[in-house]
């Protein structure tokens, strides 16, 4: 039997994040052999788009048979011929914080770091007298930047520092106070349509739970016709009460966290993407579509 192909990108957390998938997927065959396909990425800083790109490419150009992604990063819409097949079990979906205990804990005017406009529109609209700097790179290298003195506390995803062995660094903010962005925590693994033996695999390792409540998070996104620039956090979780039942939990708001639109609706767990179409369709009806128009307007 052919090996099986994984794509992936090149760095630390990517890598961690393709192992986990590949002793998955060897998990659901016996004898299976998986190769991991590395990839490189090119593109703006800001685009998350570009982490996922190079690896579509190499799934429509042959070159490999599944793509594993960070589901937070994947686009609300798939280029045609592909499709995402499999979601594992979910991780910790919270963001973490590096340097302090928690938020209540940082100082008036702390310089908090992040790549990422939700979390400067969260942080904001909670701490306006915090100073929310840019920071890129991996997160070896953005804690690092911490390790130096250059930020007094960092925003992370708290699944991203678990699977690089690091989660003692982070404490979990809690998803009503900060909330995560759609996807986090998440694996998706992607295939060409039609790839039946890749289906196949990706279903045999893929949580229900997971799949449902990312379904629900990814429709919300599509019904705001969001994109990587604009600061939307979503959060599903099964009903702690009703294992049938899902709640949805959503934020939308500016990157100086002037202002913001906060919604939570609960929803049948069969049905994630009318759940996500429904929160997305409060959320315009609030005015969602203006902030995120500015939103977009205002990003660097």
């Amino acid at each position: 039997m052919a090996p099986l192909r994984l794509a992936t990108r090149g760095s630390a957390l990517a890598l961690a994040q393709a192992a986990l998938a590949a002793d998955l997927l060897r998990s659901a065959e016996d004898g299976l052999e998986v190769e991991l396909v590395r990839v490189e990425t090119s593109g703006e800083p800001g685009d998350k788009a570009r982490f996922v790109k190079g690896l579509e490419a190499a799934l429509l150009e042959d070159r490999a048979d599944l793509a594993v992604h960070s589901a937070k990063d994947v686009p609300g819409e798939l280029p045609d011929g592909l499709a995402i097949v499999g979601v594992p079990e979910r991780a910790d979906a919270r963001d973490a914080l590096c340097g302090a205990g928690s938020l209540d804990e940082l100082a008036e005017g702390a310089r908090v770091g992040t790549a990422s406009l939700r979390r400067r529109a969260q942080l904001l609209a909670l701490r306006e007298d915090l100073s929310v700097a840019d920071l890129h790179g991996n997160v070896d290298t953005r804690l690092q930047r911490l390790a130096d003195g250059d930020y007094d506390a960092l925003v992370l995803a708290g699944a991203g520092l678990a699977r690089l062995g690091r989660a003692g660094e982070g404490s979990a903010i809690a998803a009503d106070v900060l909330v995560p962005a759609p996807g986090q925590g998440c694996l998706a693994l992607e295939a060409r349509s039609g790839d039946e033996r890749a289906a196949a695999l990706a279903e045999r390792v893929t949580d229900r739970g997971a799949l449902a409540r990312l379904t629900a998070e990814r429709a919300l996104v599509t019904c705001l016709d969001a994109t990587c620039r604009t600061p939307i956090g979503a959060h599903a979780e099964i009903d702690a009460n009703d294992g049938e039942r899902i709640v949805l939990s959503a934020f939308v708001g500016l990157p100086d966290g002037t202002t913001w639109i906060r919604d939570s609706l609960a929803g049948e767990r069969v049905e994630p993407s009318a759940l996500g179409r429904t929160v997305g369709e409060r959320l315009l009806s609030a005015g969602a579509a203006d902030l995120l128009a500015q939103a977009e307007a205002d990003a660097p």
